[in-house]
């Protein structure tokens, strides 16, 4: 809902004409490929689709097939490319234009979220040190094939970071809303890996905050941090539609 609101919000400001559309209204229910479907809406004279999809790599494919502007807005578990370009514009609004030598830290569910490695690739390629931090169940074994560091230990981990991305834990990828296939139970990992007051406490530096949301308070964090000083939350929102703009002015100029 917060991507496609943003979304809409930057077509909006840019005075585009918006059609939406979702595969449960569409013919795809009815047995349409989703390239039909897309080269439909692109005769009708369509010059930009922005494309949310349950299954990785859906965009990629798409825009070999059809022949305009695809914007991921989210493949399955496997990027979200926009949200790393607003996280990281967000980190340098409060870390400063350069973030070389910067040491980010996302914390979660790494396992199941796209943001993570949309996030990854973006940190890596503006120079930061990235940190992956979770239980071993929820890291992918692939994480220092891309360079990156990894830890279980979220208090060692605080002590290492400029700043820390906090990722829910996505349980309806885990089998519905009350599965937990992946550690013992809840309260076990807030204990081990949810951000409180307590453990920013122990600090002796100011950390910067991010979370791509939507937050489970009590959880991944506390709602004392989530809303502290320190927390650019509500600046990624802010963030997130300029961001947007900026990506969808600069390919309807190619």
């Amino acid at each position: 809902t917060r991507t496609r609101l943003s979304f809409e919000l930057a077509q909006k400001r840019l005075s585009a004409d918006i059609v939406n559309f979702s595969a449960s209204s569409s013919s795809v229910k009815k047995g349409e490929t989703l390239v039909d479907t897309v080269n439909n809406i692109l005769a009708m004279k369509v010059d930009m689709v922005v494309m949310r999809h349950p299954h990785p790599g859906a965009p990629h494919f798409l825009s070999k097939k059809v022949k305009t502007s695809i914007i991921n807005a989210g493949d399955g578990t496997h990027e979200h490319p926009t949200q790393a370009i607003l996280d990281t514009f967000s980190l340098r609004e409060r870390l400063g234009n350069n973030l070389e030598g910067k040491r980010i830290a996302i914390v979660g569910d790494i396992r199941h979220s796209r943001v993570a490695i949309s996030n990854i690739l973006a940190l890596q390629l503006l120079g930061a040190t990235v940190r992956v931090c979770g239980p071993a169940t929820l890291i992918p074994k692939h994480m220092k094939d891309l360079g990156v560091e990894v830890s279980h230990d979220l208090d060692e981990t605080l002590i290492w970071a400029d700043a820390v991305n906090m990722l829910r834990i996505q349980l309806e990828r885990q089998g519905g809303p009350n599965s937990i296939a992946f550690f013992p139970s809840i309260r076990e990992y807030t204990n081990g890996f949810g951000l409180t007051q307590q453990r920013l406490d122990k600090l002796d530096k100011q950390l910067t905050i991010l979370h791509p949301g939507p937050i489970n308070r009590g959880v991944e964090i506390s709602s004392e941090i989530a809303d502290g000083e320190h927390s650019v939350i509500l600046d990624q929102v802010e963030n997130g539609v300029a961001s947007r703009m900026a990506v969808m002015y600069l390919l309807a100029r190619q």
